[in-house]
């Protein structure tokens, strides 16, 4: 991939993140859950664009002072090149410029290589939600990411 960009979710991206998402989630979000992040008051949603092509998105809600990351998506074919934890970082870096003093997010407990990346960008597992999604009945990870105010990307 020779380019990498980012933008804010527009009504034009939903076919191509329902195309990704029905793929890669065994519960995947429906048409209306993505087309609602279009207008959340407290939302902020990117797609990550590659060589011209969507290839993946993410998203987060302020709550408070939190910023909980509801989804994170990469097509298959655009998968261990970068690209989701380029995703991670620009919405941490949104979340730290919005004012979030820390982020959220839950993680399948079998999902290692997200675990992974969310421990390298400094998040922490700080509890296991039992029987959590309902295709399968796996268990979530709740990881946090504390101190986002000073928080600063991981060498590479």
């Amino acid at each position: 991939m020779k380019t990498l960009r980012f933008e804010r979710l527009g009504e034009g991206h939903i076919s191509a993140i329902l195309d990704i998402e029905r793929v890669v989630n065994t519960a995947p979000w429906s048409e209306k859950s993505f087309r609602n992040e279009l207008t959340h008051p407290h939302g902020y949603f990117l797609v990550a664009i590659g060589d011209g092509k969507l290839v993946g998105y993410g998203g987060f809600w302020m709550v408070i002072d939190e910023a909980h990351i509801t989804t994170v998506a990469v097509s298959p074919e655009f998968q261990r090149r970068g690209v989701g934890r380029k995703l991670m970082l620009e919405l941490l870096d949104q979340a730290k410029t919005n004012g979030m003093s820390c982020s959220t997010l839950e993680v399948r407990a079998g999902n290692e290589p997200a675990i992974k990346l969310y421990e390298q960008l400094g998040y922490i597992i700080a509890a296991r939600r039992k029987s959590y999604y309902p295709d399968n009945h796996e268990d979530a990870l709740v990881m946090w990411l504390h101190n986002l105010a000073e928080w600063e990307p991981p060498k590479r």
